[in-house]
This record gives C-alpha cells, sequence and structure tokens, in this order.
C-alpha cells in the first residue's frame, strides 16, 4: 500500500486524508501544532455562496457555490443554514447591482431580489435607508468542527493523525524526496517518517516548508483582523453589495457577531504584527452596515493569515483570487516524491483535497476515483486524539 504524507493539520489536510484513505492509500498526517491552530481554526466562519467573489472571480464563485451544497449534505452538525444578504447601502452600490445579478446567475448562485422592507424585517438592526437587498445561499460554520468530520472519518478509515509534530527537513535522495524528519514538540525526539509521496498542505506555511526542500512555492501569507461583539445583531450573514472589501462581512456565530476583515499582506505567518487602528476601523466599517456594532461590546479580536497564491502584481490584496494550485514539483521543478497544495478558501477545502489526490494517483499509477461528494462522514465528535501518538 503506498504511504502519503500530508504536511498541515487545517482542513484542507483533514479533507486530503480522508479522501485518501477513501482512496486506499495509507496516511499519515503531521501538524506542527494541534489540528486547526493555524488559519483553519481563526476565520469568521461564512459558508460562502461564492456571490462575494461574483464581481471579480465567476469562477471561484461557481466552486464556492457547488462546495457549500456539497458540505451543507456533509456536515450538517457544523452548518447553520441561515442564507445571507448582500445589502446596497446607496446609489454607489446600486451601480453594481445589475452586473452582481448578473454574474450571480452566471455562476449557477440563486440570488432573489428584495426591497428594503422586506430586509429590515428580516434584519431589524440594518441600517435605514438601504437601497435594496438580495438574499443568497451563505450560511454560517463552525471552524473547527467542519472539519473535524472529515479527520474522524479519515482516522477511522487509518490515517494516522500526528498533532505537534514539526517538521524540520524534507528528506531527499538521488532528486526524489523519500520522506521528512519530524520534531515531536512535546517531548523533543525526532523521528524519520519515510513516505511514497509527500504533499505539503500547510496553508500560509506553504512556503516555509517548501524552502525545506529548497523550492519556491508561489503563496504569500495575507493576514487580516476580524472583531467579534456581543450579542446576534443579525441571523443571516450580512454583505455590503459592491467589490469585496474590507469590513463587509457580518457573520453571527451562536450569541456573538463577527465584523470581517482587513487584509494586508506579510513576508512570514509566524511574525505578523496586527497594524494600529483595525480595531476601530472594522467597528465603524460594521456600523455602516448595523448602527448598532458603533457602541457593542468587544468579546475578541485575532488575526489569520489566508494562503494568497503569490502573483505577478499583487496590486490590491482583496482583489487576489481565492483559487488554489496544485503543483507537481517533479514537473516544475525536477524534484520527485512532492506536491504542493496551496491557496483557496475553507468553503473549497474538499475540491482542493480532490484535485491533489487525483495528482497523487496519477503520480503513483494507482487508479482510484475521488468518492467524496457521496461518502458520508462520520460525526466531528467521533475525532478522537490520544495522549501519546507517537507511533
Amino acid at each position: 500500500m503506498l504511504h502519503v504524507l500530508i504536511i498541515g493539520g487545517g482542513g484542507t489536510g483533514g479533507a486530503l486524508a480522508h479522501d485518501l484513505t477513501l482512496r486506499g492509500f495509507r496516511v499519515t498526517l503531521v501538524e506542527q501544532g494541534g489540528l486547526m491552530s493555524g488559519t483553519s481554526g481563526r476565520h469568521h466562519g461564512l459558508l460562502h455562496s461564492g456571490a462575494r467573489y461574483a464581481l471579480h472571480d465567476v469562477a471561484v464563485a461557481r466552486e464556492c457555490y457547488r462546495e457549500n451544497q456539497i458540505l451543507r449534505w456533509l456536515t450538517p452538525q457544523a452548518i447553520e443554514p441561515n442564507d445571507g444578504l448582500f445589502v446596497a447601502l446607496g446609489d454607489e452600490d446600486m451601480d453594481h447591482w445589475d452586473r452582481f445579478l448578473r454574474r450571480c446567475r452566471a455562476a449557477g448562485i440563486p440570488v432573489r431580489e428584495i426591497g428594503p422592507a422586506r430586509a429590515l424585517a428580516l434584519e431589524p438592526e440594518l441600517t435605514r435607508g438601504i437601497k435594496g437587498a438580495v438574499q443568497v445561499p451563505d450560511a454560517t460554520m463552525d471552524a473547527w468542527r467542519l472539519p473535524l468530520h472529515f479527520f474522524a472519518t479519515a482516522q477511522a478509515n487509518g490515517a494516522s493523525i500526528l498533532t505537534f509534530k514539526r517538521v524540520e527537513r524534507i528528506v531527499r535522495r538521488n532528486g526524489c524526496v523519500t520522506g521528512a524528519e519530524v520534531e515531536d514538540l512535546r517531548s523533543g525526539r525526532t523521528r524519520m517518517l519515510s513516505a511514497d509521496l509527500v504533499v505539503n498542505a500547510a496553508g500560509p506555511w506553504a512556503g516555509k516548508v517548501a524552502a525545506l526542500a529548497g523550492i519556491d512555492v508561489p503563496v504569500r501569507p495575507g493576514p487580516g483582523v476580524m472583531v467579534s461583539v456581543s450579542g446576534r445583531r443579525c441571523n443571516m450573514v450580512i454583505n455590503r453589495l459592491h467589490p469585496a472589501g474590507e469590513g463587509d462581512i457580518l457573520v453571527p456565530q451562536r450569541n456573538l457577531t463577527i465584523i470581517g476583515t482587513t487584509i494586508w499582506l506579510a513576508d512570514d505567518p509566524d511574525q505578523v504584527r496586527h497594524p494600529a487602528g483595525h480595531l476601530e476601523k472594522l467597528k465603524a466599517l460594521g456600523a455602516r452596515l448595523m448602527p448598532e456594532l458603533a457602541g457593542a461590546p468587544v468579546h475578541a479580536v485575532w488575526s489569520a493569515s489566508r494562503p494568497l497564491l503569490n502573483e505577478a502584481d499583487m496590486g490590491d490584496p482583496m482583489r487576489t483570487s481565492r483559487g488554489f494550485a496544485c503543483i507537481d514539483h517533479q514537473e516544475r521543478d525536477g524534484l520527485e516524491g512532492m506536491i504542493s497544495l496551496i491557496g483557496g478558501k475553507a468553503t473549497t477545502l474538499r475540491a482542493m483535497a480532490e484535485e491533489a489526490a487525483d495528482m497523487v494517483c496519477r503520480k503513483s499509477g494507482h487508479a482510484a476515483a475521488c468518492t467524496t461528494t457521496t461518502t458520508p462522514l462520520l460525526p466531528y465528535r467521533r475525532m478522537m486524539q490520544s495522549a501519546e501518538d507517537w507511533i
């Protein structure tokens, strides 16, 4: 049985472990912290309908909607199917109205135009004087529970999930990656993990992992700050109807409301420092949608680094593609035995895993189709992490 080593214990790594075990591979996954301790556990929990990307990337919008529908079936315990509203605050937003609807429909996203009175009836704390709203199938996800469905199922099917294991070295022999040297951060012990293929699925840390193999990958950390305030101020996800910007998403999570997000570019996800004023900026921008947010008590402030595809000219990072790429390093760098999976979003974790698993199959000559769209997942509570998993 061919052995695949996955580096990265975020949602994408979990989905890939699940996909590969279904296809008959032996899988070991290593994560330098706890599961979802990086970006996967720090986002705002919006299960995108794709509408946020309709104005500037119809392909990503279409992909998000498809995965939205699949995840609703696969992981209902981790999703609140509460829908979303895209709200036009004034004439500037209304200038985008027709194009927004047209491009949503081109991406296959169902949209429903509603008037200001209906929008305010659905969400009474919305600002008065709005010009209109569009209802879309956004939803709220639990950032931890949703990936745990994939981890639990992968583990039950034989995957070895190892946490607090930091990769210190990618092992290369004769131009081929053969595994990794891994340190247990709790005991300080190191171990060589041999593998037929290594998949770098480390999110914004993918560049650091690739550097251990002496190669580069086009990924750039794009940190952003989020703020949660006390009280569930909306029941639907609220978006501003304009090209995606900062502070234009409100996500209800239990009895909190999350205002998201800012964005800037960084070189190292381990050395991120929040620029001054982001809390105040987010509250002010959120208050344009819901005035009561200006005085709402702050519950928490945190950041997450998006794994952005590093384009030649990043320009406005808010417009940088939220698509993903799967790189065969034998084809690109002449280094056999290693794949990197970069970019993407929490909503597209399953699709990312499918593409990487397809590449693993092609490289290994193992013919096995993806079945993750139709295979039920175990409940997230079935994910067990033993006290000593160094085996």
